[in-house]
C-alpha cells in the first residue's frame, strides 16, 4: 500500500518563487539588478537555461523586467506578494487533492482486502458444511421479517423449504427441539440444518417480496473457527418442554413440522 505521495514542483518553479520570496523580504529592492544568469545558476545549483526559465516566469508576472544590455531587474513587490499567494493557494489545493487521492487508494486497497477475507470465509464455510452437513445454519429475524407470531406448524417449514429446526433462541434463551406451537418472534435467531439451497429457501421464505437482505436478515454458519471464543452458556425455558417421541400423543406433529 502505498503512502502519502509527495508533490514534486519543477526546478524552474522554485526558483522562481524563492527570488519572489527574497523580493518581498527585500533582500532584492526594487529597481535592483538580479545577478547574471550563471551567477544564479551556481547559486541554486541548476544549469542557465533554468534559471532563464524562473526569471522568464517573474518577468511574465511583472515582478522583474529585462533592460536590453543591462539585464534582470526587480520591478514590483507587491506583484511579487500577489504571486506567493497565489502559489501558496495552488499550492495548498495541490496537496488536499494528493491526499484525498492517496486517502481513496487506501480505501480501496482495504476494500480489497476485505473482499478477499470474505471470500475465503465463504469458502471456507462451503468447505466445513460439505465435510459435515449436520452443522446448523442460524437466521436472524428483525421486527421486518414475515411470519412472525405464527407457529411452527403453521408455516410447515420443513415442506416448504426442507429445513430441519433444532432450537430457536431469543436473547439468552435457547429453545431446543422447538415444539409445533413454538411461535417465531422479532428478535429470534432459527438453528436448522440442511443443504445450501435449503439456507437460501429459508432465507426467501422469512424474507419473500421484501427487501431485506442486508436490512434484517442475516445468516451464516454456526461454526467455531481457530481462535473464536467458546460459546456463549445458555439457558433452556421452561416453557415447551421437549417430548420423545415414543411419549408424543397420536396425530400431534412432529417438532420439525413435518407431521
Amino acid at each position: 500500500m502505498s503512502g502519502k505521495k509527495k508533490i514534486v514542483r519543477p526546478r524552474y518553479q522554485q526558483i522562481a518563487v524563492d527570488l519572489a520570496e527574497r523580493i518581498v523580504e527585500n533582500r532584492y529592492k526594487v529597481g535592483e539588478k538580479i545577478h547574471a544568469r550563471s551567477t544564479l545558476a551556481s547559486t541554486y545549483n541548476a544549469s542557465p537555461e533554468t534559471t532563464r526559465k524562473a526569471i522568464n516566469v517573474l518577468v511574465d508576472l511583472g515582478i522583474m523586467e529585462v533592460r536590453h544590455g543591462s539585464g534582470a531587474f526587480v520591478a514590483s513587490k507587491e506583484k511579487a506578494k500577489d504571486f506567493l499567494l497565489q502559489y501558496q493557494d495552488v499550492q495548498s489545493i495541490q496537496d488536499t487533492k494528493a491526499e484525498i487521492m492517496a486517502s481513496v487508494e487506501k480505501q480501496q486497497d482495504e476494500l480489497n482486502h476485505f473482499s478477499q477475507l470474505l471470500d475465503q470465509l465463504v469458502n471456507q464455510t462451503k468447505r466445513i458444511h460439505k465435510m459435515n452437513p449436520l452443522l446448523p445454519f442460524e437466521l436472524s429475524l428483525s421486527e421486518k421479517a414475515m411470519h412472525l407470531d405464527r407457529s411452527i406448524s403453521e408455516l410447515n417449514i420443513w415442506q416448504a423449504t426442507g429445513a430441519t429446526l433444532i432450537a430457536i433462541s431469543h436473547n439468552e434463551e435457547l429453545l431446543v427441539s422447538p415444539g409445533p406451537y413454538a411461535k417465531f418472534t422479532a428478535g429470534d435467531i432459527v438453528h436448522f440444518i440442511g443443504n445450501e439451497y435449503t439456507l437460501q429457501r429459508m432465507t426467501n421464505f422469512f424474507t419473500r417480496n421484501i427487501s431485506l437482505q442486508n436490512d434484517c436478515v442475516k445468516y451464516y454458519k454456526n461454526i467455531n473457527f481457530p481462535g473464536d471464543p467458546p460459546p456463549t452458556a445458555v439457558k433452556r425455558p421452561a416453557v415447551f418442554p421437549v417430548a420423545s417421541s415414543a411419549a408424543r400423543p397420536a396425530g400431534t406433529p412432529r417438532p420439525d413440522g413435518r407431521g
